[in-house]
């Protein structure tokens, strides 16, 4: 799935007289704030629905034509280059753009219709129908052991390791990897999501990328000794109009394929769980009737997005919301504001499962949609169907109040998840 990123350098307009402390996006870090930030985000649409936040440098805009328009004509081309990263005070993070500017998460036509075109053509649907078998192998294998137990931590035992076993899989590198996979995806995610608010965090983070791109390059060589099949190998030997991709593009690809993927799975379990418990009847519902599972985890994705916002560059002057965002400068679009504008969505701040017009905002849109969507639908679609057929009357097994949420603002997810239950079927 689409991964967030504050990276982004731009212009710095003349103050806004709209913005002021309460409406910045700082405002996430405040536990209480981040634990539920839905309010804050209507606050914002009502407000100030396009302003200027001094304290990020960044524009924010949070209603869903306007988080609309910044998705499909704005630039994704934000990582800041070495200079840019110096000026910044990070120069040791050159590293870490330099493979981002690899990865077409972050790249604008030409680059990205080149990268996309040859990644598509590896990331195949018969590729992501041929794993459902193992995508459901994996979710029984995980439940075998976790449901005769009635309880657990919804997070370490399932949400986490589920889509980690599957990246491993897609991948094509061995299973018990997995947990290394995650290790890494989890530390990376915290500079996606919250490049700013974590500048302590440099050096596990350049750790981490040095590591990935190791194993990936020992991966790629194994590959061009032991070939066997998964996605590393598809992004290889991936070949458009003459075109291949060259290994570091592989790498830095294969990277945020991993990292995306996990995060963003391991949050719409999570949270859509939590979202389901707190809402019994709902879940009754969805127990009762399976057939209405591929509504209910798009409804799960608007209501909950596991990506919060996304940062983007102006190319062009451009008027938003009669606010005039000069070329170059950065723009935050808050995709889970937008998927709560009540402009766009009938009583948005309702769990729908049944909900028909349904165009969220999770996964981007236009050129830069998630690229990954239809594997991290499936994975979504199997984990709830296999979890609701092994276990019954799901309960929280602490109060919520002590429930803890990571502090990363864009891949927004729970830290644990206890739940108590019955255990059903077989």
């Amino acid at each position: 799935m689409n991964a967030p990123t504050s990276i982004a350098v731009g212009a710095k307009p003349a103050a806004d007289p709209s913005s002021d402390p309460s409406l910045s996006l700082f405002q996430l870090l405040d536990p209480a704030v981040h634990a539920d930030p839905y309010p804050f985000y209507a606050s914002l649409r009502e407000r100030s629905p396009v302003h200027w936040d001094p304290f990020m440098s960044t524009w924010v805009v949070t209603r869903y034509e306007d988080v609309l328009t910044v998705l499909q004509t704005f630039s994704a081309d934000r990582t800041p280059d070495e200079k840019q990263m110096t000026a910044l005070g990070l120069p040791k993070l050159g590293p870490v753009a330099d493979m981002m500017s690899r990865q077409m998460l972050f790249l604008d036509p030409p680059a990205h219709t080149r990268l996309k075109k040859l990644c598509y053509a590896a990331f195949t649907p018969r590729r992501v129908d041929a794993m459902a078998s193992k995508v459901k192998a994996i979710a029984k294998d995980l439940l075998d052991r976790l449901a005769p137990k009635g309880e657990m931590d919804l997070i370490a035992d399932f949400a986490e390791p589920f889509p980690a076993l599957v990246a491993a899989g897609l991948l094509g590198v061995p299973l018990e990897d997995h947990r290394q996979l995650k290790a890494w995806s989890a530390s990376f995610a915290e500079m996606l999501g919250n490049f700013q608010h974590n500048p302590d965090r440099i050096r596990g983070v350049l750790r981490t990328v040095a590591e990935m791109q190791d194993y990936f390059r020992a991966a790629i060589r194994d590959q061009e000794k032991n070939p066997r099949d998964g996605l590393i190998r598809a992004l290889m030997l991936a070949e458009v109009d003459g075109e291949r991709l060259a290994e570091e593009e592989v790498i830095a690809n294969t990277i945020v394929t991993m990292v995306g993927g996990q995060e963003t799975t391991t949050n719409l379990i999570g949270n859509g769980l939590l979202t389901l418990i707190r809402q019994p009847d709902v879940l009754a519902d969805l127990r009762a009737h399976p057939e209405i599972m591929e509504t209910a985890i798009e409804e799960l994705l608007r209501f909950e997005s596991p990506s919060q916002h996304t940062a983007r560059i102006a190319k062009a002057d451009t008027t938003i919301g009669g606010k005039l965002i000069k070329q170059g400068a950065a723009v935050m679009a808050v995709m889970a504001a937008g998927n709560r504008d009540p402009e766009r969505f009938d009583d948005p701040d309702t769990l729908d499962l049944r909900r028909q017009d349904n165009r969220h905002l999770a996964f981007g849109w236009s050129t830069h949609f998630c690229f990954g969507a239809p594997l991290a639908r499936m994975e979504a679609r199997t984990a709830y169907a296999m979890l609701l057929e092994r276990i019954d009357d799901i309960a929280l097994a602490t109060d919520e109040a002590t429930l803890e949420w990571r502090p990363n603002s864009g891949l927004r997810g729970l830290v644990g998840l206890p739940i108590r239950y019955r255990p059903s079927g077989a």
